[in-house]
Formats: structure tokens, C-alpha cells, sequence
């Protein structure tokens, strides 16, 4: 694990004992508020950004940071996006920990040129550590992995429909859903990408693809022997905050499968 990983580590770990777990089931009904359709945000959230900033800063000062809430509040925050960033998801998943359920994770990125240069995920339950450097692999708690896929047939596909329209929500059903076996999207991106490269789940659907929820994720997975791009075969980049679409998959081959079913499903 390089130096870096090991800062970014301890810098999660404490704020998830800082500033997370403290409010985790125990939130009040004035500690939840809502950001817009079916997406809340707690004082846990705001008070974990604050902290994972100030650490981030620390190790480098000169860059930006794109926190989830600070763009939130004013966009033209996204406009670092274009240039060396830190990107923070304070507590993705929060639905679910507002919830008092999980899984509930941060997520954190260091992006240059559009592109996500390094990408980490932390599991604050399990502890689970993921780390990726572009060209350098993926790791899950220190140690290299490769994409595996699920094995079964057909494959094991989780579709985010939440943010898609009844319409474009029939569409997938119709065109994709019956070509794979369902299951339910954890609703957490730092969830979702390591079930797609440890042999949980195969494919996965992504309509709102903000850079705080992809920007490690799908540089893990890539880095992993996965793939994660643009249903036209585009790199996902993290400078493009109006775009949607995005396809996961174990395998170059899976994703090849879904993208082509994802051409039939968008005509």
C-alpha cells in the first residue's frame, strides 16, 4: 500500500469515527433534509465533507475540491472539475444510513484533465478499503485483484432505475432486464462497484452518473480488468456533469453484450 493510500485510509477511518458512525441511527428528523426528489442529506454528511477537505488539503493545497454538498450549495464549484480536483462523496449512500441501514460508504477521487487519476472507497461498516492508480491496478485492502465475474447464467445484473423516467424505466425492462437475473442496487455506488469486480454481480446500469458517485468506482473497476465507459463506448469522465449513462461490467465481454442491448433499448 503506497504512502498516499495509507493517508487516505487513516483520513477515512477517522472521519467515519468522527463524524459518521457518531449519527449513524440517531439521527433526528431536523438532521435530515431533503435535496431534491428521493435524495436526502444529514448533518452527518455536511460535517464529513468539512473534515475530509480539511484533511485533503493538507496533503496537497494546491489542488481543488468538488465536495458532493459544498456543489450542492453552489455549482460553479463543478468548474474545478476540469482541472487537478479532489472529488468527495461524504457519506454515499445516504438514503440508507438515514435510514439506519446500509451500506453506507466514502468515496473519494483525485481527477486531472477530466480524468480520475486515483480513486478510493471505503466501506465504513466493514472497513473495507479499495484503492486504484491509473495504470497501476486495483486493490482491496492492500492486496491486487481481478475482476471476477458472478459465473451464473444469464448474468447477474443490477439496473439503476431511479433516476430514469417511467418511460425510459418500461424500455430497460422490456429490451434488457429479461436477457439477465435481477437483483436490487444497493443504492450506493461504493457498494455497487466492487460487487461488479468480486463475482457478485456482472452488469450494471447507471443513469445519473455525477462525478462524486463514479469517479473511483469506475476507475476501480477499469483498473481491476473490468469496464466502465459510456454507453458508446466513451471514457467516463468526471468533467461532464450533465451526462448520463454509464455501463459497468466484470468482463469486456459483458459490457460488449449489454452495451449492444443498451443501442436497442436508447432507439
Amino acid at each position: 500500500m503506497s504512502m498516499l493510500d495509507r493517508e487516505i485510509l487513516a483520513l477515512m477511518r477517522d472521519v467515519t469515527e468522527t463524524a459518521i458512525l457518531p449519527h449513524f441511527r440517531s439521527l433526528s428528523a431536523s438532521q435530515i433534509e431533503n435535496k431534491a426528489a428521493d435524495d436526502v442529506v444529514t448533518v452527518a454528511d455536511r460535517e464529513a465533507e468539512e473534515l475530509l477537505a480539511a484533511g485533503l488539503s493538507k496533503l496537497n493545497p494546491g489542488i481543488g475540491i468538488v465536495g458532493e454538498e459544498n456543489a450542492h450549495a453552489n455549482p460553479a464549484v463543478l468548474d474545478l472539475l476540469s482541472g487537478p480536483s479532489w472529488i468527495i462523496d461524504p457519506i454515499d449512500g445516504t438514503n440508507n444510513y438515514a435510514g439506519g441501514t446500509g451500506p453506507f460508504g466514502i468515496l473519494i477521487a483525485l481527477a486531472d484533465g477530466g480524468l480520475a487519476q486515483s480513486g478510493w472507497i471505503y466501506d465504513c461498516q466493514s472497513g473495507r478499503f479499495c484503492a486504484a492508480h491509473r495504470g497501476d491496478g486495483a486493490y482491496v485492502d492492500g492486496e491486487r485483484i481481478t475482476a471476477q465475474t458472478s459465473g451464473e447464467t444469464p448474468p447477474v445484473a443490477a439496473i439503476s432505475t431511479v433516476f430514469m423516467d417511467q418511460e425510459r424505466r418500461a424500455a430497460a425492462m422490456k429490451h434488457i432486464a429479461p436477457h439477465y437475473r435481477l437483483v436490487d442496487i444497493p443504492r450506493c455506488a461504493a457498494e455497487q462497484y466492487p460487487r461488479l469486480a468480486l463475482g457478485e454481480n456482472d452488469v450494471s446500469i447507471f443513469e445519473r452518473t455525477l462525478a462524486w458517485d463514479h469517479a473511483a468506482g469506475a476507475l476501480w473497476l477499469n483498473e481491476a480488468g473490468g469496464r466502465v465507459a459510456r454507453p458508446d463506448g466513451s471514457p467516463y469522465r468526471v468533467d461532464e456533469p450533465d451526462r448520463t449513462g454509464l455501463i459497468g461490467a466484470a468482463s469486456p465481454a459483458l459490457w460488449d453484450d449489454l452495451a449492444a442491448r443498451y443501442a436497442v433499448f436508447e432507439a
